[in-house]
């Protein structure tokens, strides 16, 4: 059966960077589509119940099926694709790196406060709550240099997305999130070298960023030294 995927994807989404990833990582040709989620075409709004992105478009002989959710998407990927595998063979390991890809998630939860609020109040509490939850990473990584040591998994394919956003915060003001967390610092720096993770964006990230967090008149950028 003849089968080929198209990604209906945001420029600055960290969730449609994980599928991107995963398909970087396996060598699956793709055909990638940018829409503007502030004006959300209505051919997308068809194909996602959730108006939200990323969309894997699979088409075969016997028509189109539109997966959305993103851990969803990796799963197929991982699941029918050839290439490196990305899950861990063993069923227990597995169900935990499923479970720090949840954590993940959560961790985007408390960026997304971070870089849209305006009172500084709110921004330490989730600046706090990132502290916290990076040294609970921490406790859980080996001796690298990815998450379940010497094979790329899905779980860095979570986690590199969440990395790149503190690498335009960085040029802003020095946080201090990562300040006491080696083995996530040296984890950072290894998924930044991917060429997976590097080609998942744009070069026009950093500034589409800036211009969103300018947007959203964000208590972060006025922290600039």
């Amino acid at each position: 059966m003849t089968t080929s995927l198209k990604l209906i994807s945001h420029k600055l989404c960290p969730y449609v960077q994980r599928a991107v990833i995963a398909l970087n990582e396996k060598g699956v040709p793709f055909e990638r589509i940018d829409i503007d989620l502030a004006n959300k075409p209505d051919w997308f709004l068809k194909l996602s119940p959730l108006g939200k992105v990323p969309v894997l478009v699979v088409s075969t002989d016997k028509g189109e099926v539109a997966l959305f959710e993103s851990n969803v998407i990796c799963e197929y990927i991982e699941e029918t694709q050839a290439g490196a595998k990305l899950h861990p063979a063993d069923p227990l390991t597995r169900a935990e790196h499923r479970a720090w890809m949840e954590f993940g998630s959560a961790i985007l939860g408390d960026l997304w406060g971070l870089e849209t609020t305006t009172d500084p109040a709110t921004f330490e509490s989730k600046r706090l709550a990132l502290s916290a939850k990076f040294a609970r990473v921490e406790a859980a990584l080996g001796a690298g240099p990815f998450f379940g040591g010497n094979r790329f998994s899905l779980v860095d394919a979570v986690f590199a997305p969440v990395f790149r956003y503190f690498d335009v915060f960085d040029e802003v003001t020095e946080l201090g999130i990562f300040s006491d967390v080696p083995k996530v610092r040296a984890w950072r720096t290894e998924l930044a070298k991917r060429p997976s993770v590097q080609t998942a964006v744009g070069a026009d990230y950093p500034q589409l960023l800036r211009a969103f967090l300018a947007r959203h008149d964000a208590h972060l950028l006025k922290l600039a030294a």
